[in-house]
């Protein structure tokens, strides 16, 4: 079984975040880790071929700047096999619509049996990618994926719905996209980061791409456009104090007095 992890490198938002005049994310000036739902989702496609590992083979594909090569190290160290990056200045500044052209084209040069990508990520959450891919794809969706198995050639999964959940089956090929709570992703091993390091990074470009058109890549092929983007006014550390009782309830009252609640 072959199956893709589409993974996204995403801004560490604990060290600030940066944007761009025309109001995009200034990627390159910001931290990075590995976008939590797809960790998730690697971690699932890594069980799937511990559990038959001489018939799986599983490649993780990324969108990004070229330093996005270091978040496909990180899922080789974790044991995926090969990796690919798409990197072109043409794709920078791509919405949903664009990023999931861009992946689909790239994915029509793979073979896949199992498309796994995050529900969601972090710097945008609009949970719109995985479904897009498979819209482009012409292959069947599921999303919110909680729990995942396969049986024969096609794919069971547990999905996360409201206040219950849903069982839902699908044959391959397909797509599933991938909730953080699906599991607890393993850590790099020593050997793993070793391997990783010297492993060779299969790199495309624009004219690698198959069967997409330039009017639907990058800001120009994208339909969102962002009219103002900022960081959110950070509050203070605020005030620790230790008091007795009735100390305290006099401090808390002048406190609401300050500010004219009462």
């Amino acid at each position: 079984m072959k199956i893709v992890v589409c993974i996204k490198q995403v801004p560490d938002t604990k060290g600030g975040v940066k944007f761009n005049p025309d109001g995009t994310l200034d990627r390159a000036a910001m931290m990075t880790i590995m976008n939590p739902d797809d960790k998730a989702g690697l971690e699932a496609a890594l069980r799937l071929k511990d559990a038959d590992p001489d018939n799986t083979e599983v490649t993780v594909l990324t969108m990004g700047l070229p330093k996005a090569e270091d978040v496909l190290r990180e899922a080789l160290a974790m044991g995926a096999d090969k990796g690919v990056l798409v990197t072109d200045r043409v794709l920078g500044g791509a919405d949903t619509w664009a990023t999931s052209q861009t992946l689909a084209g790239a994915l029509r040069n793979l073979e896949y049996d199992l498309i796994i990508t995050g529900r969601q990520a972090i710097d945008g959450d609009t949970a719109q990618v995985g479904p897009q891919i498979s819209e482009h794809l012409d292959i069947p969706v599921i999303s919110y994926a909680q729990n995942l198995k396969i049986e024969g050639d096609s794919v069971v999964v547990e999905r996360q719905f409201d206040d219950r959940y849903h069982v839902l089956k699908a044959k391959m090929p397909c797509l599933v996209t991938a909730l953080a709570e699906l599991n607890e992703p393993r850590y790099m091993t020593p050997g793993g980061i070793f391997d990783a390091c010297d492993a060779e990074i299969t790199v495309w470009g624009r004219a690698d791409l198959k069967d997409v058109e330039d009017s639907n890549l990058g800001l120009k092929g994208s339909p969102t456009q962002i009219a103002k983007a900022s960081d959110k006014v950070r509050k203070g550390a605020g005030e620790k104090v230790t008091l007795d009782t009735a100390e305290a309830v006099d401090y808390i009252v002048g406190k609401l007095k300050d500010k004219h609640v009462i």
